[in-house]
């Protein structure tokens, strides 16, 4: 099977694994790359934008050297259901969209039934706004303008880095959109 087919059957397993499992509750390979970056920050921290640009190379160029190994260890005419499970592992773990509509659909849930309170609890799970601040409407309105940012975060941008550049566009993809939240929107 030709990489790009098996990039593609392997983006729909990947997909239908999203929208079937979500999220896996514990040991996130996401979560895992963000306690690296965490640890790898520590270490190469100072006040220089050199220190910086170094800390995001290493990060993303681990990952997509990672996911090219990888990828190139899985093709072949003899390994492409290997290759198509690699690519479907990736995609599963690289994609967000269920996860996020679990979250919005419990700040609505708890809306619809008037509990205003908990929806503001619920809603710093999709967004960085201070949800005391906001009524009923505010959070209604924070939660569809988080999901429309966040599903090009979380599905469509990985899907389209992952059509320009298989597996390993969707490692740097998520990569850089991982250190932007942890890093780049705290400053």
């Amino acid at each position: 099977m030709r990489a790009h087919r098996a990039y593609a059957c392997g983006a729909f397993l990947g997909y239908l694994g999203d929208l079937l499992l979500g999220d896996p509750r514990r040991g996130h390979p996401v979560a895992l790359f963000g306690d690296a970056a965490a640890a790898a920050e520590r270490a190469l921290w100072q006040d220089r934008r050199s220190a910086g640009v170094a800390h995001t190379a290493l990060c993303v160029s681990g990952a997509v050297a990672t996911a090219a190994v990888l990828s190139r260890a899985t093709r072949g005419v003899h390994r492409s259901a290997g290759s198509v499970l690699f690519a479907a592992a990736v995609t599963w773990t690289v994609l967000g969209g269920t996860g996020l509509c679990r979250e919005a659909q419990a700040v609505a849930a708890a809306l619809d039934a008037g509990d205003v309170a908990g929806a503001r609890r619920l809603l710093p799970h999709l967004c960085g706004r201070d949800p005391d601040a906001l009524d009923a409407d505010g959070i209604a309105r924070a939660v569809v303008e988080s999901v429309a940012e966040n599903t090009s975060d979380a599905v469509v941008g990985a899907l389209v880095w992952g059509a320009i550049a298989g597996v390993p566009g969707m490692a740097a993809f998520r990569a850089v959109n991982t250190l932007d939240a942890m890093v780049g929107h705290r400053s």
